[in-house]
C-alpha cells in the first residue's frame, strides 16, 4: 500500500505516518513547515521530506490513497492534483475509522482533559497487559509512536478532537468515529475561529452523542452544567454513566485516592485530574479492569506530557508547565497548583496563543481565571498575531479582561524572558501555561533561578 500524506508534520499525522510505515506501508509526504518533535521523529524513521513545501509532481496514480491534514488549504497543489487524477482522499480520522471498523471503539472527548484521560486509560491497560490500538494527539511516556493500528487488538482508544477534519471534510473529527463507548469530560467554548457561537459549539457535542452506537455507553462528567443539560434532553438507546470527583486526601503535598477505605498514592494532582481519574476508572471498568487494579496502576502514572509537567523542584520551590489555553483549563490548572502548594507564593505565566484567546470578544471569558495566583504575567506575540492575520490587540483590554489585582502584560519575547528570569522563586510555585512556546523561551533557563 502506497500512502501519501499532505501535511505530514502534524501531531497526529506524523504519528500515523510512522505507524503505517512500521506496518509495512510505503509512505511519502509533504509539508510547508515541520517543527519538533515531528521533525526529529520523521527524520528518525526516514520519512522527513527532502524539501519543505508542496510539490504536485509527487502525486501520481502510483499512490493508492492520500491522507489529508487539517492545515492544508483548499488550493494546495498536491490536493488539486490528487483530485484531478481521481485518487482516494481521506482525512486522518476517516482513515482511522476505516482501519477500526471491526474493533470496539472507545472515544475520549470533551473541551478539556482528553489527552490526560486517554493517557490514564492507556497506562492502566498497558499495566494490565490488555492489548489495545490507539490514537493520541500528544506524546506520552512509554510510547514511541502515538498511533497503533494492529490486526489483533480488540479495542481502539481514540482521543476525540472536536476540531475540523480537513479542508474538504468540515466535520469535527469526533463525529466520524461512531464509538461503542464514549467519555465526555465537559463543555467549555473553544475554537471560536470555527464555532462562532457557544450554541454552535454545543451542537457539535449533541451530534457526537447521537453518533454513539445503539446500546453504547456514555461516561460523562456529572458536574458539568452544559453536559448535564444535553444528556437530560436526549432520549436514545445509550446508557449514560456519570462520574464526579472521587474521595481523596492531600497529605504533605501528595494526593491520594480514598477507595474502599484504602489510600492509593498519586503522582498527579488537582481537582480536574481527580475528575479525569474518575472518568478513566469507569471506562476501564467497562473494558474489564477491576477497580483495585486500576488504582494500583495509577501509582506509576506521571501524567501526560505538558500537562502539569514538573520542570524543576528545589527544597522550597517548584516549576510546572502546562498546555492550558482555554479559560476553563487556565482556571483549573491555576487552582490545582495553588491548592497543592497553598503555603507558597504562586506566579502564573500565561501565553495568549490560540485564535480564540487573541479574539477581543472571547478575551472576557478569562475574567477571574487567574485569581488563585498571587502574581501573573500575560504574554502575547504581535508576530504570531500577524501570522494568524489577526487585528492588533490593546494590552489594557487584556488586563481588564483578566481582572487580576497583580498582573503584567508583555508583548515582546525578550521583555517576557527578562521578566520571568528576574523572579526570586524562594518559597514559590511558578506555573508556565501555553499551547505555544512562549516565543521560543527555553524553559530550562528557569532551573538556574
Amino acid at each position: 500500500m502506497r500512502v501519501h500524506f499532505i501535511a505530514i508534520g502534524g501531531a497526529a499525522m506524523h504519528n500515523l505516518a510512522i505507524a503505517l510505515k512500521l506496518k509495512g506501508y510505503h509512505i511519502s509526504g509533504s509539508d510547508d513547515i515541520i517543527n519538533n518533535p515531528s521533525f526529529s521523529r520523521l527524520k528518525k524513521h526516514n520519512l522527513l521530506p527532502e524539501n519543505q513545501g508542496w510539490f504536485k509532481e509527487k502525486i501520481s496514480k502510483k499512490i493508492d490513497i492520500i491522507i489529508l491534514g487539517m492545515h492544508a488549504k483548499a488550493d494546495n497543489p498536491e490536493l488539486l492534483r490528487a483530485k484531478e487524477i481521481g485518487l482516494q482522499i481521506y482525512s486522518y480520522p476517516e482513515f482511522i475509522f476505516n482501519q477500526s471498523k471491526n474493533k470496539i471503539r472507545i472515544v475520549i472527548a470533551g473541551s478539556h482533559g482528553k489527552t490526560s484521560i486517554t493517557a490514564l486509560i492507556l497506562h492502566v491497560l498497558m499495566n494490565q497487559n490488555i492489548e489495545t490500538d490507539y490514537m493520541v494527539g500528544a506524546q506520552l511516556d512509554g510510547f514511541e509512536v502515538m498511533v497503533k493500528l494492529s490486526e489483533s487488538s480488540r479495542f481502539i482508544i481514540l482521543e476525540g478532537d472536536e476540531y475540523l477534519s480537513s479542508v474538504i471534510d468540515p466535520r469535527p473529527k469526533f463525529h466520524i468515529y461512531k464509538p461503542h463507548i464514549a467519555l465526555l469530560s465537559g463543555i467549555s467554548w473553544d475554537h471560536i475561529n470555527v464555532f462562532k457561537t457557544f450554541e454552535d459549539y454545543i451542537k457539535q457535542f449533541e451530534i457526537f452523542i447521537d453518533s454513539i452506537l445503539n446500546q453504547g455507553k456514555l461516561v460523562y462528567n456529572f458536574s458539568d452544567k452544559e453536559l448535564n443539560s444535553i444528556i437530560q434532553s436526549k432520549n436514545n438507546s445509550i446508557e449514560c454513566i456519570p462520574y464526579s470527583i472521587p474521595n481523596h486526601k492531600i497529605i504533605n503535598g501528595v494526593s491520594f485516592i480514598d477507595f474502599n477505605n484504602k489510600l492509593y498514592r498519586l503522582k498527579i494532582f488537582g481537582k480536574h485530574n481527580l475528575q479525569n481519574i474518575a472518568g478513566a476508572h469507569l471506562v476501564c471498568n467497562l473494558i474489564g479492569v477491576k477497580s483495585e487494579d486500576f488504582y494500583n496502576a495509577l501509582a506509576s502514572f506521571n501524567g501526560a506530557s505538558n500537562r502539569l509537567e514538573l520542570i524543576y523542584k528545589t527544597s522550597n520551590s517548584v516549576i510546572y508547565k502546562d498546555f492550558a489555553h482555554s479559560p476553563s483549563k487556565v482556571k483549573a490548572t491555576t487552582n490545582a497548583v495553588k491548592e497543592q502548594f497553598n503555603n507558597k507564593r504562586l506566579i502564573a505565566c500565561f501565553e495568549l496563543h490560540t485564535y480564540s484567546s487573541l479574539n477581543p470578544i472571547f478575551l472576557k471569558k478569562y475574567e477571574n481565571t487567574l485569581d488563585s495566583a498571587d502574581e501573573c504575567v500575560i504574554y502575547y506575540s504581535e508576530k504570531n498575531m500577524k501570522i494568524k492575520r489577526l487585528k492588533p490587540i490593546d494590552s489594557n483590554l487584556i488586563s481588564k479582561s483578566f481582572n487580576h489585582r497583580n498582573l503584567v502584560v508583555v508583548d515582546d519575547h525578550k521583555k517576557f524572558e527578562d521578566k520571568v528570569l528576574s523572579f526570586d522563586l524562594s518559597n514559590t510555585a511558578l506555573l508556565m501555561m501555553s499551547s505555544g512556546k512562549f516565543g521560543g523561551f527555553d524553559l530550562d533557563k528557569l532551573k538556574s533561578l
